[in-house]
């Protein structure tokens, strides 16, 4: 079983789901996407796993989320992901993938639902 987190060491959520994963035996590939941003190509996979549309998987309370005017309906999805490879601070977390299939992890025990 090879399961990815894309993780933030600086977010609390993301932390716990981490310590889910090792109190459970679970080692994880670890992708700390503030450092290594996903692609377009690699979020739209992420959503279609997720089965979220950009602005669900986006962190409304970010600064930078207000400041852009994001909140726009206008704002297209593929406008919406560039938003998010442009700066990932946009993306909500942590994002856990197995096998295909992979949740927002809020909370952390979201996780069971992707290892069954």
């Amino acid at each position: 079983m090879t399961v990815t987190i894309y993780h933030n060491p600086r977010c609390s959520k993301s932390r716990a789901t981490m310590e889910y994963l090792e109190e459970n035996g679970i080692e994880a590939e670890v992708i700390k996407y503030m450092d290594t941003p996903p692609d377009a190509a690699a979020l739209k996979e992420l959503l279609t796993m997720l089965k979220m549309s950009p602005r669900e998987l986006m962190r409304k309370h970010e600064a930078v989320f207000k400041d852009a005017g994001l909140d726009d309906p206008t704002f297209t999805d593929e406008e919406l992901i560039e938003a998010m490879t442009q700066c990932p601070s946009l993306i909500e977390r942590p994002i856990v993938v197995n096998d295909g299939k992979a949740v927002l992890a809020r909370p952390p025990e979201l996780v069971q639902d992707i290892l069954k």
